[in-house]
C-alpha cells in the first residue's frame, strides 16, 4: 500500500495515540494536580502542547473526511499556535533552569545537557513546522512535515512513562555526570519510527525529501544532546541564555 494512502487514512489515529500518551504521561504530575502547579507557566506550557496535539488530530481527520476548507481555516490558527508553543516552551525552560542553578557562570554538565535536550528540540520543532508551512500548497510534503513535528516532542512523554512503568530500562541508558540519560530511549523510538517511514516512502514512492531528511535532522539533534555539554561554546551560550530576563 502506498504511504500516501496510509497517511491519509491513519494519521489522525497516530496523532490521537500521541495525544493520549501525552495525557497519560503527564497525568500524575500535571493533569491530576491542576490546582497545585507553582506557576502559570506550567499551565501555559500544558495548554499549548495539548492544543498542538489536538490540532494535529483534528486537521488529519478533516483531510480524511474531505473537509478541506475547514482544514485550511483551522490551519491558519497554527500561525499563532506554533509560535506560542515555541515562545512558551522557551520561557518555561528558562524558568525551570534559571531558578535552579546558583550561578550561570559555572553550569554543571547535566544542566548543559538538559538545555541541549530542550532548546534544540524547540529548534527542530520550529524547523519542521516551518517546512510544513513552506510546502503548504504541496499536500504530500505538507502532511509529511506536519507529521514530523511530533518527533522532537517524544522524550518528555517517554521519560515519564519509563519512570512510572518501565524503571528497569533506566539501568540500560548512558549517564552524564552520574545521572541516567533516559531520553535516549525516546530517541531510539523516534528514530526507529522515522527510519521505517523513510524506507517505506523510498520503496513506495522513491521519495527521500521529507522523512529521510527529518531523520537526518533528528539524528543531529540527538547527537547534540549527548555531546554539546562538553563544548565550551555551548556553555557560554547557555550562560547567556539563562542571564536573559525571560522569567
Amino acid at each position: 500500500m502506498r504511504l500516501d494512502a496510509v497517511l491519509y487514512r491513519s494519521s489522525a489515529r497516530f496523532f490521537a495515540v500521541f495525544l493520549l500518551l501525552m495525557v497519560w504521561a503527564f497525568w500524575p504530575s500535571y493533569f491530576a494536580r491542576l490546582f497545585e502547579q507553582p506557576n502559570v507557566r506550567f499551565h501555559l506550557h500544558g495548554i499549548a502542547l495539548v492544543l498542538w496535539g489536538a490540532m494535529l488530530v483534528v486537521q488529519a481527520q478533516l483531510i480524511r473526511t474531505q473537509r478541506r476548507s475547514l482544514h485550511r481555516q483551522i490551519g491558519k490558527a497554527s500561525y499563532v499556535l506554533a509560535p506560542a508553543v515555541i515562545a512558551i516552551t522557551t520561557s518555561f525552560v528558562h524558568y525551570r533552569v534559571a531558578g535552579a542553578v546558583p550561578s550561570v557562570d559555572d553550569l554543571p554538565p547535566f544542566v548543559l545537557y538538559f538545555l541541549a535536550l530542550t532548546l534544540n528540540s524547540i529548534v527542530v520543532f520550529a524547523l519542521f513546522y516551518g517546512l510544513a508551512i513552506y510546502f503548504r500548497r504541496d499536500a504530500q510534503r505538507h502532511a509529511r512535515w506536519m507529521s514530523c513535528t511530533v518527533f522532537p516532542l517524544f522524550t518528555p512523554i517517554t521519560d515519564r512513562l519509563i519512570g512510572a512503568h518501565m524503571p528497569s530500562l533506566v539501568a540500560l541508558v548512558p549517564r552524564i555526570a552520574g545521572s541516567p540519560v533516559v531520553p535516549v530511549a525516546g530517541f531510539v523510538l523516534a528514530d526507529a519510527i522515522l527510519l521505517v517511514l523513510a524506507l517505506w516512502d523510498w520503496r513506495a514512492n522513491r521519495r527521500t525529501d521529507v522523512f529521510a531528511t527529518a531523520l537526518g535532522v533528528l539524528l543531529l539533534y540527538h547527537a547534540s544532546v549527548l555531546t554539546l555539554y562538553r563544548v565550551p561554546a555551548w556553555d557560554a551560550f547557555c550562560g547567556w541564555f539563562l542571564s536573559l530576563p525571560l522569567s
